[in-house]
């Protein structure tokens, strides 16, 4: 099926979708969730058979973690669409009403934007939860996913389908791109007659192309530079725990820490425990000279180290003389994704708060949590690190535009 024709097919979908009522949504999801279960087995195999080409191919294991399924995350799947089945149906909220002195009553009300196309790589949980959210949204998805994940990616949303046609809905809801050549990104990314909006997910690359070509609206999710800071009042046992949470409970996402920056007056008892506490872990760290001459355990850092997600087992290290200084560096080189720092001087976190210019900021915790089902959201359809529309993980209510409504009774313009 060439691309105008999935482009039509999810068009018509989203007509008919975007009128359903939240009880029809709502019996699809849960069917959904009860059909990856049952499918499992089925989805394994074929994830098996990209985990095999992916090993050939020589792709790292944190990429090769984000690529593989098994029965817990299968699990974690359904029950991603079950937390978003709970979830509160925006569709229809009235955001906005007020009378007019000459008796028009306007309001503002919640919509589908109608069809979303969704450019991803890798992680094939990402099928299931666009799908989850779309679906509760009203939106048909248009859904290409990368060619490392292509048979997990195609089963996974015959499943989908499958629930979709079960259930009395339009499997069209959702439709998968089968397609991994470059030519199916250049015409989704010109396809504004059938697709309202354009969410890239992925590396750097992809979404630079996606944000500078395409004519369909985008919302960018951005790569995740993201950075912990050591203040000079920190709790040293908790910036350990924060900064192996952050580095290494898993490495190949974008909320996982990628730089640290410590406070010169703390540095020489935190960089050691934190130093031998990462290396550990086999974590390499690239530091500036003071951070050498205080842990020699590290590599030279290069300027490119300051700005780079790794998505592996590397972080760098820089000591600074004053919040500012860290605040300044953050800004300076992080991608606006999430930034945490450990401290125990409300002024400082406070400080910290307003002025990091990133979409989560956080005090004490890791920046792990920056992740659609941690903030309650059921699942995500992406980090946006862009500022208009949508910022942060993007839950059901930033799949949504609004119209305005107007009740007149005869009123004309003079």
């Amino acid at each position: 099926m060439d691309m105008i024709e999935l482009g039509r097919r999810a068009k018509k979908a989203s007509f008919e979708l975007g009128h359903m009522s939240t009880t029809q949504k709502n019996a699809c999801l849960e069917t959904a969730a009860r059909y990856l279960v049952e499918n499992s087995e089925k989805i394994l195999k074929e994830n098996r058979l990209d985990i095999e080409a992916a090993r050939k191919n020589g792709t790292p294991e944190p990429m090769i973690d984000r690529l593989s399924l098994d029965e817990k995350r299968i699990g974690q799947m359904a029950d991603g669409l079950m937390q978003v089945r709970s979830l509160a149906d925006p569709i229809g909220e009235i955001i906005y009403s007020t009378v007019r002195p000459n008796g028009l009553e306007i309001c503002q009300k919640r919509v589908p934007f109608g069809v979303i196309g969704i450019i991803y790589e890798s992680r094939p949980n990402v099928t299931a939860d666009s799908f989850g959210l779309c679906f509760k949204t009203g939106n048909a998805a248009i859904l290409r996913g990368g060619s490392d994940a292509f048979h997990s990616n195609i089963v996974i949303g015959e499943v989908l389908r499958k629930a979709a046609a079960d259930t009395g809905c339009p499997e069209d809801a959702i439709q998968i791109v089968r397609s991994t050549d470059h030519e199916s990104v250049n015409q989704m990314m010109k396809m504004n007659r059938y697709i309202d909006l354009l969410i890239p997910r992925g590396g750097q690359g992809l979404i630079r192309n996606v944000v500078e070509n395409s004519t369909v609206p985008v919302i960018e999710t951005g790569t995740g530079n993201c950075h912990v800071y050591v203040d000079a009042s920190a709790d040293i046992d908790m910036a350990v725990r924060i900064i192996i949470n952050a580095k290494t409970q898993r490495t190949g996402v974008c909320n996982a820490c990628e730089s640290l920056v410590i406070h010169r007056d703390i540095a020489d008892k935190a960089l050691p425990a934190i130093g031998r506490a990462l290396r550990e872990k086999n974590c390499e760290l690239r530091g500036d000279e003071r951070a050498r001459n205080i842990f020699g355990d590290m590599k030279e850092a290069s300027e490119d180290d300051w700005g780079r997600e790794y998505l592996d087992l590397i972080a760098s290290v820089r000591v600074v003389d004053s919040i500012d200084e860290a605040i300044d560096h953050i800004n300076r080189y992080h991608t606006g994704h999430s930034d945490t720092i450990v401290t125990n001087d409300y002024n400082n976190a406070r400080r910290f708060l307003d002025q990091i210019d990133s979409a989560a900021v956080y005090v004490n915790a890791s920046t792990r949590f920056t992740d659609g089902n941690e903030f309650g959201f059921g699942a995500e359809i992406g980090i946006s690190t862009q500022k208009l529309h949508a910022r942060g993980p993007m839950g059901l209510k930033e799949l949504t535009t609004t119209k305005y409504v107007i009740y007149g009774n005869g009123q004309i313009r003079e």
